[in-house]
């Protein structure tokens, strides 16, 4: 049976990815001072303007204008005209501290109140998804792991000259064949890049075909069937917060499945590992990918539940779609007696107190080599 599945990505230019950025590098200069620091940083940008809100409790001292200004000047936005200038742009600041009412939680958990050593509660209520499928050598779905790799290519042509006209807005998109559910060919590739205005359309066109899709798409996957659509409005010199308002977590579900997987609904960036919004989602990656990599399953689906104050997951869930090589009770079995699923059980796990955030930002937060969820280990 035919079917067709579609993911997206966007460049660290998109502006939603320019708030998802600027938060994160928040969050990792308190976290390189004080590793116990509690924030929860959004980041709204618009015309001329970039505003920071949000919540946080540290012993550190950070120059967040400053942060903004130098992430704007990294992306390489300097251009006012067309998108927003890291130099002149205004920058407005309005953090409060954590709330008492959820620092009571997060400090001593409901199991253990009254007792003289507390263990740290879930920051929020809410319910998390993993996931992983041998599809990719990464174990990710192929429509949003080449989407990532386009919309990665697309910057890096940008920085390096190889493409000099490119500003950093862009967005990509890539849909894929599968028969009986094994990817088969790519039917469409969708992008869109900002450009400076003295470039023509057909140059564009011919330069992204060969810089960036051929360059990142193996051949094999491509034939004379696919359709490529490059800049299809015909223009794209206005972007960034000049031509988009921009918002910290308005890209979950780029930065995980692509749609190929559900998503809990929380978002990522700006938050420390208390939030389990983040450090459970990337819990329940890290054992997705190893149930899959130790050869239990070819595709699996892991949810966690949490209550606000309650260290322990409410609720775990496997799925493996029909694809598993044992029992998917004995599965969950091996979830509960391996790991520690307490906020304090993953970060420990995972290492989470160190400034590691804006690494995850761009491209997707799963798939990458170098990130702790995604290392594997031995469940036999």
């Amino acid at each position: 049976m035919r079917k067709l599945f579609t993911s997206e990505s966007v460049t660290e230019g998109h502006p939603d990815k320019v708030c998802d950025l600027i938060s994160d590098s928040i969050l990792d200069a308190y976290l390189e001072q004080d590793e116990n620091s509690r924030v929860a940083c959004e980041t709204v940008a618009s015309k001329g303007e970039i505003i920071v809100t949000g919540e946080i409790t540290s012993k550190g001292t950070v120059d967040i204008e400053k942060i903004v200004r130098n992430t704007l000047k990294e992306i390489g936005y300097d251009n006012a005209k067309t998108d927003i200038d890291y130099r002149t742009c205004k920058v407005h600041i309005n953090i409060s501290k954590q709330s008492d009412d959820i620092a009571l939680g997060v400090d001593n958990a409901l199991e253990t109140k009254g007792k003289e050593e507390g263990v740290e509660g879930a920051g929020d209520q809410g319910l998390m998804f993993g996931f992983a499928v041998d599809e990719t050598e990464e174990l990710m779905p192929l429509p949003i792991s080449l989407a990532h790799k386009l919309s990665r290519r697309l910057t890096l042509a940008r920085k390096q000259g190889i493409l000099d006209y490119l500003r950093p807005d862009g967005k990509t998109q890539v849909t894929v064949e599968y028969k009986k559910n094994v990817p088969y060919r790519i039917d469409t590739v969708v992008v869109s890049t900002q450009h400076k205005e003295e470039v023509s359309l057909e140059k564009i066109r011919e330069d992204i075909k060969r810089e960036v899709i051929e360059k990142v798409i193996p051949k094999e996957l491509l034939d004379n069937n696919t359709k490529y659509f490059i800049n299809p409005t015909g223009r794209f010199v206005i972007g960034g917060p000049l031509g988009d308002s921009g918002l910290t977590g308005r890209k979950i579900i780029a930065d995980t499945y692509g749609g190929y997987s559900r998503h809990g609904g929380g978002a990522f960036s700006g938050k420390d590992p208390t939030k389990v919004d983040r450090s459970a989602a990337y819990m329940a990656r890290f054992i997705a990918k190893n149930i899959v990599a130790n050869g239990f399953a070819k595709k699996c689906e892991i949810q966690l539940s949490y209550a606000i104050g309650v260290a322990k997951p409410i609720s775990i869930y496997v799925e493996t779609f029909g694809t598993n090589t044992i029992p998917e009770e004995d599965i969950a079995n091996k979830v509960y007696k391996i790991f520690d699923l307490t906020p304090r059980g993953i970060i420990k796990f995972l290492d989470l107190k160190k400034p590691i955030y804006k690494l995850t930002t761009n491209y997707g937060h799963f798939g990458k080599e170098n990130l702790p969820w995604e290392k594997i280990i031995s469940m036999k």
